[in-house]
């Protein structure tokens, strides 16, 4: 993944405004988030599932980097004292810690906007509608939901799954399915992608709640045990640590037992396994 940090960083670069270009401070604040550091998955999901279909060329870097954009959207408003109240993000102050709240939101709306307008960019109005459903209430707002109204409350593995296959995986799934569509894949094509996103959102979220609780803060650059000082609907919560480790192993089986043998499938096969292994 690292090999895609530059490239990525020259297109995000090319599409933020200047920190110079009035009104400097939501400008300031936008860039600051977005290159705080990060995985930046979603693009390069949406990248590598581009060229997994047949797609080839520079086209997907735009539409791809707005995910980003779109992601650290999320990512703002989720820190809020609202929200989350989280200080610390990607081993930095939080955006409203350095900016303020008011300028946080206003930073984080920003973002999803100059997202949209790149998407528009791609005039392929099927790839805005699949990522505005994923952000929308049926996605990640829905989920977000769910996880503000489960909070102190009890909760089961449903409930939870609910709120992760949402909250976090909605937007996978749409990364790999602009990817996808940006390079003319088929029907089938999309339908494998879309499960393997499906299956790796989902674990990838269920180690990050299990981080919450054994990782270092060091490493994974945020505040560790938030989610049980706020008492959320986690999946070590709903059925117990080790439980939670079990079900995120069957799942990245599951994600990579979806590809067909006759493709190069091994980026997908190495990020799956990436879910297991990780501490940030």
């Amino acid at each position: 993944m690292d090999e895609y940090t530059p490239i990525l960083n020259f297109w995000i670069d090319k599409i933020l405004p200047a920190e110079n270009e009035v009104p400097q401070t939501i400008h300031r604040a936008m860039r600051y988030s977005v290159f705080a550091g990060g995985k930046r998955l979603r693009p390069i999901l949406a990248i590598e599932s581009f060229k997994w279909v047949g797609g080839r060329g520079d086209r997907i870097f735009p539409p791809a980097c707005a995910l980003e954009l779109i992601h650290t959207y999320s990512l703002i408003h989720d820190d809020l004292p609202a929200m989350d109240d989280d200080n610390y993000r990607r081993k930095k102050l939080t955006c409203h810690k350095v900016f303020g709240e008011a300028i946080a939101v206003l930073a984080g709306d920003a973002l999803s906007a100059l997202a949209f307008g790149i998407l528009a960019e791609t005039t392929n109005a099927s790839i805005i509608a699949e990522i505005a459903k994923a952000i929308g209430t049926k996605g990640l707002v829905g989920g977000q939901v769910a996880d503000i109204e489960m909070e102190g409350k009890q909760v089961d593995e449903n409930d939870v799954k609910f709120i992760h296959t949402n909250k976090t995986g909605a937007l996978f799934v749409a990364s790999v399915k602009l990817g996808a569509m940006m390079g003319g894949g088929s029907e089938s094509e999309i339908s494998t992608l879309t499960e393997y996103a499906k299956n790796f959102g989902l674990a990838f979220q269920i180690t990050d709640d299990i981080l919450d609780i054994k990782g270092d803060q060091s490493e994974l650059g945020k505040d560790i045990g938030s989610d049980l000082e706020l008492d959320k609907a986690t999946y070590p919560r709903a059925v117990g640590l080790e439980r939670s480790k079990e079900i995120a192993r069957a799942l990245v089986e599951n994600a990579k037992n979806v590809f067909p043998d006759d493709k190069d499938n091994r980026f997908f096969i190495s990020l799956a396994d990436f879910v297991m292994e990780r501490t940030f």
